[in-house]
């Protein structure tokens, strides 16, 4: 039997949406070390998927079918026995389908023996149509800026599955171990997928300002990058919160708002605790991340709570460490890791 484990991932914002420009997208983004996917696999004679009672979503057991029904194709095996152990929330801003996706993917090649090729066949998946980020945390764990798309291949619209490249890494860096993420989620209806976030983007992108993406590209190269090189927490979370404020400018009349209801009163609420040092919408949301630290974890956990209790919604509230490393791999033919 093999296995593939990996962190959820947050999703800051893209670089670019306008067309106007050379290229498009260019995400920004961070591995997470929790909550993460656990996903079992061994050979056999056709694809059969088994599902933990702990995971609660049905609709999991069918995304991992067709996932498996593919990486069985890509590898030219009859079949495999997947099992998912643990999963993500879909459509919660957190990459479950990415992550999912992946991990099947590895799981079924090393059962067989076989290199996964994730980036490569990622495509193939439906995965990294726009974002990079969660194939590259996938991979390496750490923060992730990636290149984007040429603009004149993807336009409004992207590219059928398979006939695209995942977009290469532009910068990585480790996180440093002091850092924590503050994961807020309120119970709200799941993040935009399939056709519904395609002819979102596909608005967004037609109307988008080229203005933001200078301002946004600025903050990427003046703060970001020296944030996480230097390992500031606190101005790293004032930069990625600033980038989030003016990617949801471009989604604002898709999403009702800078940030889909109810994230907004979420953010508002979380930027005024000095526990957290810059909070955002991570994707579509729901889930709100908020930077904090070490020393900060307990106050901003604190924080998180009394947001949800202001918005008046109920929730989930966790500070969760960075992925130190990409997804963990074991088992399979020849018992690498």
């Amino acid at each position: 039997m093999a296995r593939a484990s990996a962190g959820a991932r947050l999703h800051f914002g893209f670089c670019n949406l306008s067309l106007s420009h050379e290229r498009l997208y260019g995400a920004l983004g961070l591995g997470l070390a929790e909550p993460r996917v656990v996903v079992d696999a061994e050979p056999a004679d056709r694809v059969r998927v088994g599902v933990s009672t702990l995971t609660a979503d049905p609709l999991v057991r069918d995304d991992v079918r067709e996932y498996a029904a593919v990486a069985v194709d890509l590898l030219g095996v009859d079949g495999a026995r997947v099992a998912v152990r643990e999963t993500l929330p879909r459509h919660a801003g957190l990459g479950s389908g990415t992550q999912l996706a992946a991990a099947t993917l590895a799981a079924v090649a090393t059962a067989y023996g076989e290199e996964p090729r994730i980036r490569e066949r990622a495509p193939a998946l439906g995965r990294g149509g726009r974002s990079g980020v969660g194939v590259a945390t996938f991979e390496a764990g750490g923060f992730v800026l990636d290149a984007g798309h040429p603009t004149a291949r993807f336009t409004t619209d992207r590219p059928a599955d398979g006939e695209w490249t995942v977009p290469p890494v532009a910068a990585r860096h480790g996180v440093p171990d002091d850092w924590r993420f503050l994961l807020v989620r309120p119970d709200a209806d799941p993040g935009r997928s399939g056709d519904a976030e395609d002819d979102a983007m596909r608005t967004a992108v037609e109307r988008a300002d080229p203005g933001l993406a200078d301002r946004i590209g600025g903050i990427v190269t003046r703060r970001v990058l020296p944030a996480i090189a230097t390992g500031n927490a606190e101005r790293f979370g004032a930069a990625v919160a600033e980038i989030g404020r003016l990617n949801g400018a471009w989604y604002a009349d898709e999403q009702g708002g800078v940030y889909r209801p109810p994230v907004g009163d979420v953010v508002a609420s979380l930027s005024d605790a000095a526990a957290v040092f810059g909070a955002g919408q991570s994707s579509w949301g729901p889930t709100v991340y908020g930077v904090t630290d070490a020393a900060n974890a307990g106050a901003a956990a604190t924080a998180g709570e009394a947001a949800l209790d202001e918005a008046g919604v109920d929730g989930s509230v966790a500070v969760v460490e960075a992925a130190d490393g990409g997804a963990r791999v074991t088992g399979g033919g020849d018992g690498r890791e």
